[in-house]
C-alpha cells in the first residue's frame, strides 16, 4: 500500500506542475484536468513497468507512449501545441520515472 500511496503522490506532483501553467494562460479547462489526470495515471503505472532500463528512461519512454493518443487529437486543431506538450511529457517523464526509481522500487 506504501508502494501505491508513493506512487500516487508522485503522480499528483506531476499534474500539479502540468496543470498550473495551463491553468495560468487560461487554456481549455477540460485540457488541465485532463492533463492532471494524465499525470496522475502515469505516476501510477511508470514505477511500475518492470523494463530493465533507468527510471528515468523508462518515465520518458511511457510518458511519451501515453502521449501519443492526445498528439494524434491537438494536431488536427493546434499542431504547434505539440512541442510544449512533448516537451513536458519528456521532463515530467523523466521526473516522475526518477523519483519511482527512488522512492516507490526501493520500499
Amino acid at each position: 500500500m506504501k508502494k501505491i500511496f508513493f506512487a500516487l503522490s508522485i503522480g499528483i506532483a506531476a499534474g500539479i506542475i502540468d496543470a498550473v501553467p495551463m491553468i495560468l494562460q487560461d487554456l481549455n479547462p477540460y485540457a488541465s484536468v485532463s492533463a492532471f489526470v494524465h499525470w496522475v495515471v502515469l505516476g501510477l503505472i511508470i514505477p511500475f513497468v518492470s523494463w530493465n532500463m533507468k527510471g528515468w528512461l523508462k518515465g520518458i519512454l511511457v510518458g511519451l507512449l501515453a502521449l501519443l493518443p492526445v498528439m494524434v487529437l491537438v494536431s488536427e486543431k493546434e499542431p504547434l501545441s505539440l512541442i510544449p506538450m512533448t516537451l513536458f511529457s519528456v521532463l515530467l517523464g523523466a521526473a516522475v520515472g526518477w523519483a519511482g526509481e527512488k522512492w516507490v522500487s526501493s520500499l
